[in-house]
């Protein structure tokens, strides 16, 4: 590829004009004359015209299951119209249906670009779940496809032993990592790297654990098991230290400022204990104070959230709680600076898969009703760029074969019909994606 805007995502983010790729490895980057050397007689040659390369996106909470079976309905289009979208989709209920879901979720994602994707919890908590799309089986069907060579996106799973946005205990996660065997690694295509668990609900809903009031006076609370406060702190506490025990990556879905430092300072205190770079990670993050985050940075925790939520909900956040809270709300420019490693993702089928509407909310902060929604929080194009590509791959211990353009790498990439750079980021999500390629293999191209 040659003429265009090769943006590496390398530690010093250069950037280059071409790219040779060789056997599904990038095997140099770097000016036109550089390349052309290495062109021979059967070497496919795409002219760039100024086009930009990127490195193959990682959306890294991503439900594809789910999405495959819900596409093109997405949870928070339906919130917005008031209504729920009707009847839910049929069960899920063979191999088939679960494998033709991820298939389609497949052929969706490789034509925006996206060659990688956690599918954050399944297992045997969902076992006999009413969707069918986050049970164990879908592990094994993952598994089965990767072995096949069907899928065209790296996969990492999260296993899941409570319910999908339910309670959880700590006997269920307890015995799931006694009695639950995953499926073996497909080594590069399928990976179960470790354990979810749903720790508080939402802030609008007020069921997100607070240590500041709602307007109503209460503070939410956590969804594990426990006859008290304090009871319920330690169970989720233990579930932590089980799962870091076994050896797993522990994600916990945390929203509130009370649950964000809880599961932070659990996983700091984890990690101490044995120094294992473990890589646990907090998801959502609504309300996190900017102490919880300085323990984030120094305890290598990372954060991932998704800035289409609050551009959408920031008024309902608001109403439960009042504006004083606005400054910890969803804070993505404070979590770099002070050196969180940021992850952003779509939780797709709750917003869109298409990246480029996630980096236009990252850098805008813009919600559909015009309104600019945590000014403060934005992010430089460069910034989220990263939270799209090397930082997850960070997040799935794979920041030394994928992520970024550098020889040696996989040659996963995607090439957007225009500069990067030169495109207002209101309008990134008009600019197509005209070519996907994983592994050195083309799997979507316009």
């Amino acid at each position: 590829m040659t003429g265009g805007k090769v943006h590496t995502v390398d530690a010093a983010d250069t950037l280059a004009e071409s790219i040779a790729i060789t056997g599904g490895r990038i095997t140099r980057v770097g000016t036109e004359d550089e390349i052309s050397s290495l062109i021979g007689p059967d070497t496919r040659v795409i002219p760039l015209r100024g086009r930009s390369v990127l490195p193959g996106i990682n959306d890294s909470h991503l439900h594809g299951v789910w999405l495959g079976q819900m596409w093109p309905a997405l949870l928070m289009d339906q919130m917005a119209a008031g209504h729920h979208g009707g009847e839910p989709p049929s069960r899920l209920e063979t191999a088939q249906d679960r494998r033709g879901a991820i298939l389609r979720t497949a052929e969706l994602l490789a034509s925006l670009g996206v060659t990688s994707y956690t599918e954050p919890g399944l297992g045997p908590g969902e076992d006999n779940g009413a969707s069918g799309c986050f049970g164990s089986a879908a592990l094994r069907d993952y598994a089965d496809l990767a072995a096949e060579g069907r899928l065209t996106a790296r996969v990492t799973a999260l296993m899941l032993f409570g319910e999908l946005d339910g309670a959880s205990s700590l006997s269920g996660v307890l015995d799931g990592l006694r009695d639950f065997t995953p499926p073996a690694d497909v080594p590069g295509w399928f990976r179960v790297a470790g354990v979810k668990i749903f720790g508080d609900g939402i802030p609008p809903m007020r069921n997100a654990w607070m240590d500041e009031p709602y307007l109503d006076g209460s503070y939410g609370g956590l969804l594990v098991e426990g006859a008290s406060e304090a009871e319920r702190e330690a169970v989720l506490i233990a579930m932590i230290d089980a799962a870091h025990a076994a050896g797993h990556q522990v994600a916990v879905h945390a929203t509130g400022s009370r649950t964000t430092r809880t599961v932070t300072d659990a996983f700091a205190a984890a990690a101490s204990r044995d120094g294992r770079d473990a890589r646990h990670y907090i998801i959502h993050g609504d309300v996190i104070s900017s102490r919880t985050l300085a323990t984030m940075a120094a305890a290598g925790i990372g954060l991932n959230t998704q800035v289409g939520i609050p551009v959408a909900t920031e008024h309902m956040v608001l109403g439960a709680l009042g504006e004083d809270i606005l400054p910890q709300t969803w804070p993505t420019r404070d979590a770099l600076d002070i050196g969180v490693r940021l992850c952003l993702s779509s939780d797709a089928p709750v917003l869109t898969p298409d990246w480029r509407v996630g980096i236009a909310a990252a850098v805008t902060r813009r919600g559909l009703d015009g309104a600019v929604h945590g000014d403060a929080q934005r992010l430089a194009v460069a910034e989220a760029l990263r939270a799209y590509t090397i930082t997850p791959a960070w997040q799935d211990g794979a920041e030394s074969w994928k992520g970024s353009l550098e020889a040696g790498k996989v040659a996963d990439l995607c090439v957007l019909d225009a500069d990067l750079f030169e495109v207002e980021p209101e309008a990134l999500p008009q600019v197509p994606v005209s070519l996907t390629m994983v592994d050195g293999r083309v799997v979507h191209e316009i």
